[in-house]
């Protein structure tokens, strides 16, 4: 082969390869830069997949786009729950009033009455599973001691995880044109509420009954298949709106591996969840074997 075909053949080469880096929308760092692995093609109009354990971004695509995250909200709204519990010194198995102002709120609903009853844990439940609206109505007016208390330490605690691009008016994800956040941000908050314990534990559970027998008592089965369907998932939430789309942030463990995967606008949201996730796994399981090898030779 000649000097100028030589040249030609690495002129192309080059080429390919930073047309491919340009293109590529995997976000790898550099300990996985020898893994041959590659995301798949997602239907999702913003997405990102995280490493839980550190944070890393693994696959990342229009993920500081400000979205409506729907439902997903109430992952913020239960932390923050949890967050004035711990401070109250309170446990999840005191009681509320309910508020008038939850009574009636539209969209999924636990069916809440002015003046009943209801313990927080059933109310987290009923948020987090049932996804109910009034359940989120409840807890915002009676932990805050007003909804607009509540919505002030919501966007108080995404400031705090560094989330600019997140603004809440409301504690259950109805849309809002001035309702909004970010893939990104929406796994830095999912991240931050899964290293409770309690919310971990809600997160999922696949049903939850209640105490009470008869028409008293409350039955809720989780709306994230991810909990039923993927291997490994453990949570976390879903939401919709006609305006919004479908939204999903999905999480999984296998072994010591740990991943959220979020996915806005996308109406495959759960294949494209779990696709991402199966992508996030083989990543950081080859690149898991790869350092044990790397140990074993040394």
């Amino acid at each position: 082969m000649n000097r100028k075909r030589v040249l030609s053949v690495f002129c192309f080469l080059l080429a390919v390869t930073v047309i491919g880096m340009v293109m590529d929308p995997v976000s790898v760092p550099p300990d996985l830069t020898l893994v041959s692995a590659r995301a798949p093609a997602i239907s999702a109009g913003s997405a990102i997949l995280i490493d839980a354990s550190d944070g890393t971004v693994l696959y990342e695509y229009n993920a500081d786009k400000k979205m409506s995250p729907a439902s997903t909200t109430k992952i913020m709204t239960a932390m923050v729950t949890l967050d004035i519990c711990r401070e109250l010194g309170i446990g999840l198995d005191s009681e509320i009033l309910v508020p008038k102002e939850a009574e009636g709120v539209e969209g999924y609903s636990l069916y809440l009455k002015t003046g009943e009853r209801v313990c927080l844990e059933e109310l987290l439940y009923g948020l987090m599973l049932q996804s109910g609206n009034d359940a989120a109505s409840a807890l915002a007016a009676a932990l805050g001691g007003s909804t607009e208390n509540f919505l002030e330490r919501m966007n108080r605690r995404a400031e705090e995880l560094g989330c600019e691009n997140t603004h809440f008016v409301n504690p259950h994800g109805l849309y809002d044109a001035e309702h909004y956040t970010t893939a990104r941000e929406l796994a830095v908050i999912a991240r931050e509420a899964m290293k409770d314990e309690n919310f971990r534990r809600i997160a999922a559970a696949r049903k939850w009954s209640s105490e009470d027998v008869g028409e008293a008592g409350r039955t809720f089965v989780n709306k994230n298949k991810t909990v039923f369907q993927y291997e490994g998932g453990n949570g976390i939430k879903i939401g919709y709106t006609k305006a919004s789309g479908r939204t999903l942030v999905a999480s999984a463990a296998r072994g010591d591996i740990r991943l959220i995967a979020v996915v806005l606008n996308d109406g495959d949201w759960f294949a494209d969840a779990y696709a991402l996730m199966d992508f996030g796994f083989e990543v950081l399981g080859e690149t898991h074997d790869f350092e044990k090898e790397k140990e074993d030779a040394a």
